[in-house]
C-alpha cells in the first residue's frame, strides 16, 4: 500500500488495535448481549472525549464527538457479534468458548472502530462536522441495526459508512459497487398436510410427499418463469423432510429453505410466488397447506453519491488503483441495509486475505470455521473510517 498520511497514523496504532481485536477474537459473543465486548469498547473510547449512550435493548454503544466546525454528521460503524460455530483455524488466539466463533471478522471491525476513535479525538478541531460511532451487537440475524434505529442512533445524521472484512480480497483493498450491494434474506417454512397411512396403500390415504417434491421444483420455474433476470431472486429448499419409516405414509412433509434478492419488487413477487406455488400444488393433490415467510434484512442499497466518495477516498487514502469495482452484488445479507433505508451511505468490503495464502480465492470466505484475516490490513479499514469522516462534501445546488 502506498503511504498516505491517514494511513500513517493508522498504522502506528497496529499493535494496539491487533491486541483489541484478539481480545475480542478469543472471547466471541452471540445475538444482542455482547456484554464483555461492550466494556472492551467502553475501555477503548474511555479519555478520548466522546459522549457515550449504551443501549437499552441491546448493549450497544453510541459515541459521539463534536466538531467546531458546523457542518454534516457522519456515522461509522461496527458490528460485534459472533457466530454459533466452533473455530478450527490455527491461531494461538483462537476462541475459548465452544460452540462460538468470530467467523464473519466483527472483532476487526470493533477493533478498526476503536482506532479510528484515537484519530478522531486526536484531530477533532479539524472535523468538518460531528461524528457518531455505532457499535452494534445484533448484525447475525438479530436485527441489532433496527433496534438501535429504534433507540435513535440516526437521529441528526446526515450520511453513513460502514466497512465489512473479507478474506476473499487482496489485503488492504476496498471493493464495493454502487445501488444494490448486498441481498435480502427471507426464510419460509412450509407444512404440506395429508392424511397418513400404510405404505401399501396410498389410495386409502393423501399423501403429502409428491405435493411437496412437486413444490420444491415448482419454484425454480417459478423463480426463472416471473422473476426479470436483471433483478434476480434466489429461491433455495434447503430441508425437506416427512416420515419416520419405509411402510408408513406420514400426515405432513415440511419444506424449509431461504428467498434472497438484490431487488425489493423482485423480492415480494418471490413472496407472493413462494405463497400462491405451494398452496395450488398442495390443493391440487388434496393436501393442505401451512405457509409461514420470515422477513429478514432488506436489500443492501450503497447511495451512488456515497459510494463515489468512498472510492475516490480509497484511491486517496491507500493508494492509486486500491479500490476494486464490483460487477454484481453479493447474495449474503447484512443489517446495515437498515442504516442505508433512512441515509445515505454506503458499505465497502475490506481484502484481509491472510498473507500465507496467494490466490485470495482460495482463502477460507467468512461463516467458515477456518477464516483468518490478515491483521495488517487493518490500518487501511482505520484509515478509511478516518478519511470518510474527515471528507468535506460540497453541497448540491
Amino acid at each position: 500500500m502506498t503511504n498516505t498520511p491517514f494511513l500513517d497514523a493508522a498504522t502506528g496504532l497496529l499493535d494496539d488495535i491487533v491486541a483489541v481485536r484478539r481480545d475480542i477474537h478469543a472471547n466471541p459473543e452471540l445475538g444482542l448481549d455482547n456484554s464483555r465486548t461492550q466494556g472492551v469498547i467502553l475501555e477503548g473510547l474511555s479519555g478520548l472525549g466522546f459522549s457515550i449512550t449504551t443501549g437499552a435493548a441491546l448493549t450497544s454503544v453510541v459515541a459521539d464527538i463534536e466538531s467546531p466546525h458546523d457542518g454534516p454528521t457522519v456515522l461509522l460503524r461496527a458490528d460485534s457479534d459472533a457466530l454459533p460455530l466452533q473455530e478450527d483455524s490455527p491461531v494461538d488466539f483462537a476462541s475459548t468458548t465452544d460452540g462460538k466463533m468470530h467467523a464473519c471478522g466483527h472483532d476487526a471491525h470493533v477493533a478498526m472502530l476503536l482506532g479510528a476513535a484515537r484519530l478522531l479525538s486526536e484531530h477533532r478541531n479539524e472535523l468538518p462536522g460531528n461524528v457518531r460511532l455505532m457499535f452494534q451487537p445484533g448484525e447475525e440475524g438479530f436485527h441489532g441495526a433496527r433496534h438501535m434505529i429504534d433507540e435513535g442512533v440516526l437521529e441528526g445524521v446526515d450520511r453513513a459508512f460502514a466497512i465489512h472484512v473479507t478474506p476473499n480480497l487482496p489485503a488492504g483493498f476496498i471493493a464495493s459497487k454502487a445501488g444494490p450491494l448486498m441481498a435480502s434474506a427471507d426464510e419460509f417454512d412450509i407444512t404440506v398436510l395429508g392424511r397418513g397411512g400404510h405404505a401399501s396403500a396410498p389410495h386409502q390415504c393423501t399423501d403429502p410427499i409428491p405435493a411437496a417434491a412437486e413444490i420444491v421444483t415448482n419454484f425454480q420455474t417459478m423463480v426463472t418463469r416471473t422473476i426479470d433476470t436483471f433483478a434476480p431472486g434466489v429461491v433455495t429448499v434447503a430441508n425437506l423432510h416427512a416420515g419416520t419409516t419405509r411402510n408408513v405414509i406420514p400426515e405432513t412433509a415440511r419444506i424449509e429453505g431461504t428467498i434472497r434478492s438484490v431487488d425489493e419488487n423482485s423480492r415480494e413477487k418471490l413472496h407472493t410466488g413462494i405463497e400462491r406455488v405451494a398452496s395450488h400444488i398442495a390443493s391440487a393433490h388434496d393436501c393442505g397447506c401451512k405457509i409461514h415467510i420470515e422477513r429478514g434484512y432488506p436489500v443492501t442499497v450503497n447511495n451512488p453519491e456515497q459510494f463515489a466518495l468512498m472510492s475516490q477516498i480509497a484511491d486517496q487514502t491507500l493508494g492509486p488503483d486500491h479500490f476494486i469495482p464490483m460487477p454484481t452484488p453479493v447474495m449474503g445479507a447484512e443489517d446495515w441495509s437498515y442504516v442505508l433505508q433512512k441515509v445515505p451511505g454506503a458499505m465497502g468490503f475490506l481484502g484481509v486475505c491472510p498473507p500465507d495464502i496467494e490466490n485470495f480465492f482460495e482463502a477460507a470466505p467468512v461463516h467458515s470455521n477456518l477464516m483468518r484475516l490478515n491483521e495488517a490490513a487493518m490500518p487501511a479499514g482505520v484509515a478509511m473510517h478516518f478519511a470518510m469522516a474527515m471528507a468535506v462534501v460540497e453541497s448540491s445546488p
